[in-house]
């Protein structure tokens, strides 16, 4: 059993999934509007279904396949999903690894790969699927470079989850024969850091990067007025502290008492009124501002970190090219 950042990892259906047979025995009317489609065969409770968010609804997609395909061996994105890796919206596609075809194929939303370089198989939860290393090195071949960087920093971050060491990715896939992706994963292997907490912390560290700010200083520690507070970014010269804001830090959004979040709300206040206190200017962003570019670039700016490089135009269009993932539904 490979180890999991279980608070991410779904591998379980976010969903009770009804099959059509089970549907004849409980008398269930699954061809009626109570009732949605996931895939043939396999039925969910339709207003249920309505409410999930992108990342949920691919999830809920895969677990009807593997019901549905119970041999079938996940890959990429869709052992993503059962690992713990990031997602990044509701990808297009359910991708399964198979080793003895001679050529990859597609069936419908379903992509059937092969591959000349084996991978290793785990199964689970009872699912099959290519293992942490195989679908992390996978991923970063294919993916925009900034969320490979996210899925591979997840991988190697304690903080994460992540039991992995990037070396040893690096080198599982320089023995590979595929040759796809590698500027790709040159560049990420290079700015992979364990340090980082957080999908959102990692494409932030991208977009900095591409903006032409000074590198940061991640997980810095600072000791004012007796008490230690750690920041998700440091900017040495101009002595800024970055937070790349997840409502997720705060219990929003986790069915977390509303007191609970409250308290957080006002521990972070006292924190950064700390922190410009003992003279450090605060930047806040949220992911979607750094997948904008210019609301954190204004963050950053606003706050006097320092422009080192000319900005990355290739990285940065990089951002908005997401050629896996199904257009944004409007909810």
């Amino acid at each position: 059993m490979p180890h999991l950042p279980t608070h991410r990892a779904t591998t379980r259906s976010p969903l009770p999934l009804v099959t059509a047979a089970e549907a004849r025995v409980l008398r269930l009317a699954v061809s009626g509007p109570g009732f949605a489609r996931v895939r043939r065969g396999v039925y969910v409770e339709a207003a249920a279904a309505a409410r999930l968010a992108p990342w949920q609804r691919y999830a809920l997609r895969v677990h009807a396949f593997a019901l549905a395909h119970p041999d079938a061996v996940l890959c990429l994105e869709s052992a993503a999903v059962l690992l713990g890796l990031p997602l990044f919206g509701e990808t297009r596609d359910i991708h399964v690894f198979d080793p003895d075809r001679t050529a990859s194929r597609r069936f419908g939303d379903v992509c059937v790969h092969t591959s000349t370089d084996a991978r290793e198989i785990v199964r689970v939860d009872g699912i099959l699927c290519t293992s942490p290393a195989d679908a992390v090195v996978d991923l970063a071949r294919v993916l925009p470079p900034a969320q490979a960087l996210a899925v591979v920093d997840a991988a190697i971050s304690p903080r994460q989850g992540g039991m992995l060491v990037v070396d040893d990715l690096r080198e599982r896939a320089a023995s590979q024969v595929s040759r796809r992706g590698v500027a790709r994963l040159a560049w990420v292997w290079a700015h992979a850091d364990a340090r980082a907490e957080s999908p959102g912390e990692s494409v932030s560290r991208a977009v900095i990067r591409w903006c032409g700010f000074e590198d940061p200083v991640l997980q810095a520690e600072f000791r004012y007025e007796g008490v230690t507070d750690r920041t998700d970014f440091l900017f040495p010269t101009s002595r800024t502290v970055g937070e790349s804001d997840g409502w997720g830090k705060y219990g929003i959004g986790d069915n977390d008492a509303l007191e609970g979040a409250a308290l957080r709300f006002r521990d972070e206040k006292r924190r950064e009124d700390r922190l410009r206190r003992a003279g450090h200017p605060v930047a806040r962003w949220e992911m979607a501002d750094a997948v904008r570019v210019e609301p954190l670039a204004t963050a950053l700016q606003r706050a006097y970190v320092r422009l080192v490089r000319p900005r990355d135009r290739a990285g940065l269009a990089s951002l908005h090219h997401t050629p896996r993932a199904l257009p944004h539904r409007a909810r």
